[in-house]
């Protein structure tokens, strides 16, 4: 049955407004995946086929989709409102998800209202730490085996993750080809674990609590960056962790 929802999240982040609207609407792939920069007035066209239906920058950006063609969501809002904080050198954002879910309500929302606070996370520690270098990006799924709720410790276990390890901590990591990873865990819940290096932002997505195989991001922001060398070493790092050739 269709039903409506709204995801609403709010937060302060160090840096000026103009700085967070430039990573939203210029720099996805640094916290999200890759997307075609909005045209920039209202009526023109968005990612992946929406209408921009506010624009003020760098204040308001709303994009919103009609018929958006997933078998469980029929309608899809993103809208952003940014305001300065401390004289302009800090931001305040807020930020609302919503639309129509058609199937799985339930199981959907979940999915999306965790998805949101990972994302929103990865998207401060771009804008505190990597801002405005450019990225590589790089995404890929592990074998159907890794669709399950263990997959996830399974990942924290190969990497030589502690279980008690906390966010915030200084980690020693086996990375893709055995090679030492140097991080800063800056995020972990049983569902996401996000690594951050002097170079990179590498993020783990526990998809088998919706059904998916887990997922892998690497944002990359060394100026020698190599999208696809990142993408087969930890491709073939996965499937190592799940036993797949």
């Amino acid at each position: 049955m269709s039903k409506e929802f709204e995801i609403v999240r709010e937060f302060e982040v160090d840096v000026p407004p103009e700085q967070v609207w430039d990573a939203v609407v210029h720099a996805s792939g640094a916290y999200l995946w890759p997307m075609d920069p909005p045209e920039p007035r209202v009526g023109g066209s968005g990612p992946f086929g929406s209408t921009v239906t506010a624009w003020d920058p760098p204040h308001r950006y709303t994009n919103r989709s009609e018929n958006v063609g997933m078998p469980v969501q029929s309608v899809n809002q993103l809208d952003y409102t940014i305001e300065p904080r401390d004289e302009g050198r800090r931001a305040w954002v807020r930020y609302v998800h919503s639309g129509i879910f058609t199937d799985d309500w339930n199981n959907q929302y979940d999915g999306a209202s965790k998805h949101t606070n990972f994302y929103l996370h990865t998207l401060c520690e771009y804008l505190t730490h990597f801002a405005p270098r450019p990225v590589a990006f790089a995404q890929l799924n592990g074998p159907a085996a890794s669709a399950t709720r263990q997959a996830l410790a399974a990942a924290g276990h190969a990497l030589g993750l502690a279980d008690d390890a906390a966010a915030g901590t200084k980690v020693a990591l086996r990375g893709p080809g055995g090679r030492t990873l140097a991080a800063v865990l800056d995020y972990r819940t049983p569902y996401f674990i996000g690594l951050r290096t002097d170079r990179a932002l590498i993020r783990f997505f526990g998809r088998g609590h919706w059904g998916a195989p887990l997922g892998i991001s690497i944002h990359d922001f060394a100026p020698d960056a190599d999208a696809e060398a990142n993408e087969s070493a930890w491709q073939d790092w996965l499937n190592g962790v799940f036993n797949q050739s």
